[in-house]
């Protein structure tokens, strides 16, 4: 497994490879639907600036308030498609280097990624709780939208096993999959 450190750079971000594991420690941001259309409609400008350049963690983590502040009981992924039609524009306009969630993205998403240098890290859904043991709350931002929309600034540390499922060079386990099987 390649352990890495955030913030990526571009250089980093294109060196990975399709199929290849790695881990993270480092800020991981969380972001799902309603924090997209938000950071959409604000702009970085008016979004925490936490999203800038960030690793975008699919989740709606499951928090518990402790110590004055939160602990993470569960953080799985959530299913990325739902924000196929947001992601290429949120990784235009945040620079966003890497998307980490299940199931894939579109054709479109890759294009993004292809163009700005960002990767998608597949993660293992059912895992929320295991992947919750190397998370801590570094901050959160929109509260408003509730626990699973917020967007939640996080410390990892050897975050993963992840899998690059779709890489900066317009690759995609998931394309390789369906081509397979129409043949």
């Amino acid at each position: 497994m390649r352990m890495m450190q955030t913030p990526f750079n571009e250089g980093e971000v294109r060196s990975l490879k399709l199929g290849e594991v790695v881990g993270i420690s480092g800020t991981i941001v969380t972001a799902r639907d309603e924090a997209h259309i938000r950071a959409l409609e604000k702009g970085p400008e008016g979004s925490p600036a936490c999203l800038k350049g960030c690793v975008l963690f699919h989740c709606g983590p499951i928090m518990q308030k402790a110590d004055g502040g939160y602990a993470v009981v569960a953080a799985g992924p959530t299913t990325s498609a739902r924000m196929d039609k947001l992601e290429a524009e949120m990784i235009r306009r945040f620079g966003i280097k890497a998307v980490i969630g299940k199931g894939g993205m579109s054709k479109e998403v890759a294009e993004a990624m292809k163009e700005c240098g960002c990767v998608y890290l597949a993660a293992v859904g059912g895992a929320a709780v295991t992947y919750a043991e190397s998370l801590i709350v570094k901050g959160v931002q929109w509260e408003d939208l509730g626990m699973a929309e917020a967007v939640w600034e996080l410390g990892a540390q050897s975050f993963g096993p992840l899998v690059v499922a779709m890489d900066a060079d317009g690759n995609s386990l998931y394309e390789d999959v369906k081509a397979k099987i129409k043949r």
